[in-house]
């Protein structure tokens, strides 16, 4: 009699998981071959290009978007207003190396790092100090006065996972110019946040400190990195002149994109998933962040073509301003704990358009099992890490209303040869590793919204 009542209750289980074992399948098997996602990413990389916040292109890029969803007939799109911060390149910025006993005049490869100021019309020449990271800088102090601070520390080759290897070095980007402006240098170069030894320079954010002097700061190539810190060695007093015409403009009203599927039975409960619609203003912004939005998009037009109705509402979310702000995140919070919404997950691609491996998540232990619970069901398409802690930038502000923050966590191999540089285009992502990372948030928002969390 237990036997058979063990059975009766077991039942039930098999055939739940046979059943998303099948839909799960036929996601994989539809965005593989009647997918949209590549060449909706074509036209935003193509025809819109790079869309840094405040820009006509990112303007281009929300009509585009919400379009788009429009199109496919999702339930509700609509725009949320954000205030954005406007920063301008100005034009080609410019370094040299002056007095090299060894080479003379060098040009060196740089780019004038997010939010930075710029030299003015006539650029700036100073003797330049080798760092390495912050703490480098603390231990010279007052040395630097009137000096370039040359931030050379790399990313750790060793760790394997390079996004690990970029926040050991992210320090020096993010606060270096902060930091040096202290101990009064007059300008920053920090080296490249990549692996990759090349001439490609790579932008990124960077925070200004109120209490002190807002001093130029640009990113140098590595292999011009690897060069200014050879000719160092052999000449202390080696000097370099710098020019960029950067600024910081007026805030512009922009806007997150946002399109619904509402659920059918528990239409209060959410699920959110995004990418970020701006990018630098180099390159093309494929990787960053182009794939990650059309991944979002194409989960819910893929609810549609199938003509399956959630349980959950499903939102897609097109976040502005994360490179040099994070306002749409921040504002999308806001809103959702103003109106009192209950998100129960918030999933976000924002590491590139490579072939998954799993999914990264922040949450209770509760929610983090389950979701491990369905590894499983994901192993036939070779995507097994679900023990990877994190989640993503713009889902960040929603952590204490309660859902398990969830990243799409990519092979990270090749991410940062492109990040936030001009070589970020649409012809480096391929086609097949970005729909299976569509196909795979599909397949996890399917589980989700079928099995709440």
């Amino acid at each position: 009699m237990k036997k058979i009542l063990f059975l009766l209750f077991l039942c039930p289980l098999i055939l739940k998981a046979q059943n998303h074992s099948e839909n799960i399948q036929k996601i994989f098997n539809y965005e593989l071959t009647e997918g949209e996602t590549y060449e909706n990413l074509r036209y935003l990389c193509k025809e819109i290009g790079n869309r840094i916040s405040g820009s006509p292109q990112a303007a281009a890029a929300v009509e585009y978007t919400k379009q788009l969803m429009e199109s496919y007939g999702f339930d509700t799109v609509y725009l949320q207003p954000v205030m954005v911060p406007h920063w301008v390149r100005g034009g080609k910025e410019q370094a040299k190396v002056l007095n090299s006993s060894k080479l003379g005049a060098v040009d060196l490869n740089v780019l004038a790092l997010g939010n930075s100021r710029g030299t003015g019309p006539n650029g700036l020449v100073g003797e330049v100090v080798e760092v390495y990271g912050i703490e480098g800088l603390r231990k010279l102090g007052e040395q630097v006065k009137g000096k370039i601070v040359f931030f050379n520390q790399p990313m750790d080759p060793t760790l394997i996972n390079t996004f690990q290897a970029y926040g050991g070095a992210n320090g020096q980007r993010g606060s270096g110019a902060a930091e040096a402006a202290k101990y009064g240098a007059v300008a920053v170069l920090v080296r490249s946040l990549t692996n990759r030894v090349d001439d490609f320079p790579h932008t990124g954010n960077q925070r200004y400190n109120p209490d002190y002097p807002e001093i130029p700061a640009l990113a140098i190539s590595t292999k011009d990195a690897e060069l200014l810190s050879s000719l160092l060695k052999g000449q202390k007093d080696l000097k370099v002149y710098l020019q960029n015409n950067s600024m910081m403009k007026e805030e512009v009203l922009s806007y997150n994109v946002i399109g619904e599927i509402r659920g059918s039975e528990k239409p209060e409960e959410i699920i959110a998933v995004g990418g970020h619609l701006d990018s630098w203003d180099v390159g093309e912004g494929a990787h960053d962040d182009g794939a990650g939005c059309m991944q979002a998009i194409e989960v819910l037009r893929i609810y549609k073509e199938m003509g399956w109705k959630p349980k959950r509402t499903l939102r897609a979310v097109m976040w502005m301003n994360e490179e040099n702000g994070l306002r749409g995140g921040q504002e999308y919070a806001k809103v959702a704990k103003a109106k009192g919404e209950k998100h129960i997950a918030a999933i976000e691609s924002d590491a590139g358009g490579f072939i998954p491996l799993g999914f990264s998540s922040s949450g209770t232990e509760v929610q983090r099992s389950k979701l491990a619970s369905w590894r499983d069901l994901f192993t036939p398409y070779n995507i097994w890490k679900f023990d990877v802690p994190g989640g993503g930038a713009d889902i960040g502000p929603l952590r204490d209303q309660g859902p398990i923050l969830i990243g799409l966590h990519p092979d990270s191999q090749r991410y940062f040869n492109y990040h936030h540089t001009a070589a970020d285009v649409f012809e480096v992502v391929d086609q097949r590793e970005l729909e299976l990372g569509a196909a795979a948030m599909t397949a996890l928002v399917y589980l989700i919204e079928q099995e709440g969390m």
